[in-house]
């Protein structure tokens, strides 16, 4: 990641917010043909070793990046939260050029395979439990019968990755004019849609 100064977000307890709000992330490990990534949720710890947080996600075991991820070194997980394009008409100087703004935190760790049913049976109840939260009915795994779920978590592979770097950018036209962040707000907020009023509601709040 390059976070020029102006765009860094150093805060750790800022970064494990965006990740849980954003936890849908990225996987990226080296392969022996080259860089891998699987997109999978993720769960995030606060603690671990390096203080910076414990996640974890689970592979299908027929994924084949999970097979050697331990001595690939450190993997990459990569999380985005909102993003939207940003025209030069809504400043007060047209003469400039489009741009992006966005929110992204990225996570570096060595990740170990987790085999064991104990482990992966709580990991699957606690990715469950996070987003079914406040459901009418919540699903739970104790719905399936022993046998049958024992089976399915035979088709898994937990990944846990204790993270040893933390980097997140919030561009969010902070290097502008207030003018020109004031113009940006109202042109997302006009343009309307999910990401684009997610960008001007994190660029009002500051």
């Amino acid at each position: 990641m390059y976070p020029p100064p102006a765009f860094a977000e150093a805060d750790p307890d800022g970064l494990h917010r965006l990740i849980r709000e954003n936890s849908f992330g990225l996987l990226i490990s080296q392969g022996p043909e080259g860089p891998m990534a699987t997109h999978v949720p993720f769960l995030l710890e606060t603690g671990g070793p390096h203080g910076l947080g414990r996640l974890t996600c689970h592979l299908a075991r027929e994924n084949p990046q999970w097979r050697g991820i331990t001595e690939a070194g450190s993997v990459l997980a990569v999380f985005s939260g909102p993003h939207a394009y940003v025209t030069p008409s809504w400043y007060t100087d047209r003469r400039a050029v489009p741009t992006w703004n966005y929110v992204a935190v990225h996570a570096r760790g060595r990740a170990i395979p987790m085999h064991d049913p104990v482990g992966l049976r709580r990991l699957v109840d606690a990715l469950a439990a996070a987003h079914e939260a406040g459901r009418p009915a919540p699903w739970s795994s104790t719905e399936i019968a022993t046998p049958a779920i024992d089976r399915l978590l035979g088709e898994i592979v937990g990944i846990e990755i204790a993270v040893e770097r933390l980097e997140g950018k919030r561009k969010l036209s902070q290097n502008r004019s207030a003018a020109d962040r004031a113009g940006v707000i109202a042109g997302l907020r006009s343009d309307g849609g999910e990401l684009s009023l997610a960008v001007a509601a994190a660029m009002a709040a500051g």
